[in-house]
């Protein structure tokens, strides 16, 4: 499967569009993340936890949204997006979304 940021694929020709693939997660920080990131603070320098908590989050929900592109038949997702969202404090969505569509 193919998943762009741009809205065309070069040499490929789009033959329908199947609609929205969408993945999304939700993800709290821990008590020791919050330790850590405390002592980071004080000396600073790159919250180390919170980096690696956003990556692996980003991946679940592009992986996500590739399995709801399969789910609709797709050969590719373009013009995909990643947003993210505070649910409460310590926790966040992030969601991964595009158009799922048919290549000629």
């Amino acid at each position: 499967m193919i998943i762009t940021t741009t809205e065309t694929i070069p040499n490929k020709e789009i033959s329908e569009i199947l609609g929205i693939a969408r993945g999304s997660t939700v993800r709290a920080k821990s008590a020791a993340s919050d330790f850590m990131a405390g002592l980071k603070n004080f000396v600073g320098g790159e919250l180390d936890e919170y980096t690696k908590l956003q990556g692996n989050s980003r991946e679940q929900a592009l992986q996500r949204m590739i399995n709801d592109g399969k789910k609709l038949g797709a050969d590719a997702i373009v013009n995909v997006r990643l947003t993210s969202s505070t649910i409460t404090q310590g926790a966040s969505e992030i969601l991964a979304y595009g158009t799922a569509v048919k290549l000629s």
